[in-house]
């Protein structure tokens, strides 16, 4: 029998060909401290961002106390910024912001959960292959979207069940909120 030696273009690299593939030691250190002047850079900018939001609310804030009561603002029941006098009480936006939270939390959270549960125990993997991508959509999708979406369908559907209810009402914005946060909660 014949045995055949290997050929030498096939043979592994040597460490000294490997070596050539890098960069010098002095040119990667330079790269290395640009790559980390540029990253601090983007650090320090991100902190005097957030800290020139902060000081500004503050400045803002303390002029707006000035002229308006900490308990009137508080406290008050009316918001209307544009009358004359403009009164600033902001309790009503408050409980509606905790209404609606609390309105889409008990939409949202048995569903999600249900769904979640649905997905990881029950679901066939070519359904958990269809629905999740559903979810990551929904969970794409603008939140003006969402609020378009409140008015122009579901606003007339909360009015036909309900004939008293005005268009900007606190069912109407947790269904459609709980609609929004349903793939985060999933």
């Amino acid at each position: 029998g014949h045995v055949h030696e290997p050929d030498q273009s096939m043979s592994a690299v040597s460490p000294h060909a490997a070596a050539d593939l890098t960069a010098p030691q002095g040119q990667r250190r330079w790269v290395e401290g640009v790559m980390h002047a540029i990253l601090w850079l983007c650090a320090a900018a991100s902190v005097f961002t957030t800290v020139g939001i902060v000081l500004i609310l503050l400045v803002e804030s303390l002029q707006f106390f000035g002229h308006v009561s900490i308990v009137e603002f508080l406290t008050g029941t009316t918001w209307t910024p544009h009358s004359n006098p403009p009164q600033f009480g902001i309790l009503p936006l408050f409980c509606g912001t905790v209404l609606v939270a609390g309105g889409s939390a008990a939409i949202a959270i048995p569903l999600g959960l249900g769904a979640a549960i649905y997905l990881s125990e029950y679901a066939s993997p070519r359904m958990r292959d269809v629905l999740k991508p559903i979810l990551e959509i929904l969970a794409g999708i603008p939140s003006v979207v969402f609020g378009y979406l409140a008015i122009v369908f579901m606003s007339p559907i909360v009015r036909s069940i309900f004939p008293s209810a005005d268009v900007f009402n606190a069912l109407n914005a947790s269904i459609v909120v709980a609609i929004m946060i349903l793939p985060i909660i999933t």
